[in-house]
């Protein structure tokens, strides 16, 4: 699918429904801009909490603090590098 649009005097444009549609955009939503040679791709980003719940966490791992999950995480790789 191609669309178009103008860019505005202030550097905006609309995107257009067609494109909306397709991506499910909705307002307040975000978009990536990503530059390849002389082209721009435009992405939707994911909503990340969307994801909350999908990797299993074992029991015991529940409730750990973040900077501990950091701290074993780093201590891990720098043992496999040895």
């Amino acid at each position: 699918m191609d669309s178009s649009a103008k860019i505005t005097s202030k550097g905006q444009i609309t995107i257009p429904k067609s494109v909306r549609d397709a991506l499910g955009l909705h307002e307040g939503d975000e978009l990536l801009f990503r530059v390849q040679r002389s082209r721009a791709v435009v992405a939707k980003t994911p909503d990340f909490l969307d994801l909350a719940g999908s990797v299993p966490v074992p029991a015991a791992k529940r409730g750990t603090p973040w900077d501990e999950v950091l701290r074993q995480t780093r201590a891990a790789r720098v043992g496999r590098r040895r």
